[in-house]
């Protein structure tokens, strides 16, 4: 399946964007990464025992890419209230590569994956703080990160192949996600992992029977702000690498359309596991972006008795400066419904049980 993927995803950066020769050279070194990589971890489990221990009370955001997702995490995690996975951790997910490696991180920024990401959006490089979906993308060459920025553009529909009521990778994922947290709480000394997986809107009953002692923040942002949000970011990364708006019509509304599709299957796939009952929603706290842009400060005391946190002087103090930047900020990151071809009332119909049910 692996070698199926490979070859699709070649053909599709051939004929979409006709090249042929660099996705060989970019292959080879990949293969010889992961062998590096693959070694470390064998060594690992003979080095560090801890990676026999399970992971305990993980705190796991959740929602849309852009709906205030990346903020919280890395807020989390910058007041040392756990661990999460920096890019470059993802690359080389093995403890004892990740000790060679760490010195020449400068150097590898050359050539860099987060080179390609809009700074409007948020800055982005090895050392940030990312969501940990990227790393199915490094692993397996699957997930909805290989979905949004290379099957999407397959004359094809291609969903079904990271859909997992279709093809149910689950155990898979999440057996990778474990053995990543575990080694790179090892190398962050850390005890508690944060993560961040906006992939777990389509199955995260699934992930609440592994782990039942989770807590999952749910981000929730207006759809007719996230989903072009959503939209501008990925092809404004697609328009640095492969200038995206110069593509075909055809090719950039088709792409625009099923990645459109996809962003609102998230939104509604978590609405109908949620109205359901299929989520333990004891351990789901709602994360409103507007509460957090405006009312930081409160919305944080609840986070914290939802995570069984205790809230320090120092804690209050970074709440309370964050709260009054929040209030003042505004994003760089500007996007036009027309522009992706879209309307309010397209996208209030498609949503319209997100507005029920948590919005109106």
């Amino acid at each position: 399946m692996v070698l199926k993927r490979i070859l699709r995803v070649y053909l599709i950066i051939g004929r979409t964007f006709n090249y042929w020769i660099t996705p060989l050279f970019t292959g080879i070194l990949i293969l010889m990464l992961r062998l590096f990589v693959g070694i470390g971890r064998i060594l690992d489990n003979m080095f560090y025992s801890d990676l026999k221990k399970e992971i305990k009370n993980p705190i796991v955001i959740v929602g849309n890419p852009r709906s205030g997702t990346t903020f919280l995490h890395r807020f989390l995690i910058k007041q040392n209230l756990g661990s999460g996975s920096q890019l470059w951790q993802m690359i080389y997910p093995s403890v004892l590569i990740q000790k060679l490696v760490k010195p020449i991180l400068p150097l590898l920024e050359v050539i860099s994956p987060a080179r390609h990401h809009s700074t409007k959006a948020h800055k982005t490089s090895l050392t940030s703080i990312e969501t940990d979906d990227v790393s199915l993308l490094f692993r397996y060459l699957d997930g909805f990160f290989f979905y949004g920025f290379f099957l999407t553009f397959d004359k094809e529909d291609l969903f079904h192949w990271v859909d997992p009521k279709v093809n149910d990778k689950t155990e898979r994922d999440f057996k990778w996600f474990e053995s990543m947290w575990k080694r790179n709480l090892i190398t962050n000394k850390g005890k508690r992992y944060i993560g961040k997986l906006f992939s777990l809107s389509s199955n995260l009953p699934q992930f609440q029977k592994k782990y039942p002692d989770a807590k999952i923040l749910y981000m929730l942002r207006d759809p007719l702000s996230v989903i072009p949000s959503g939209l501008s970011l990925v092809t404004g990364v697609l328009d640095k690498k492969f200038n995206f708006w110069s593509l075909d019509d055809e090719i950039q509304k088709r792409f625009i359309q099923r990645l459109y599709s996809a962003l609102v299957e998230l939104l509604n796939r978590f609405h109908d596991d949620w109205v359901n009952n299929k989520i333990d929603k004891e351990k789901v706290f709602i994360v409103r972006f507007d509460s957090m842009m405006y009312h930081f400060d409160t919305l944080m005391d609840d986070i914290l008795n939802f995570i069984d946190i205790e809230k320090d002087s120092i804690l209050e103090k970074e709440i309370q400066d964050t709260a009054e930047s929040q209030k003042a900020f505004k994003s760089g990151h500007k996007y036009d419904l027309s522009k992706f071809g879209l309307t309010e009332d397209q996208i209030k119909k498609d949503c319209k049980n997100i507005y029920k049910t948590f919005i109106d």
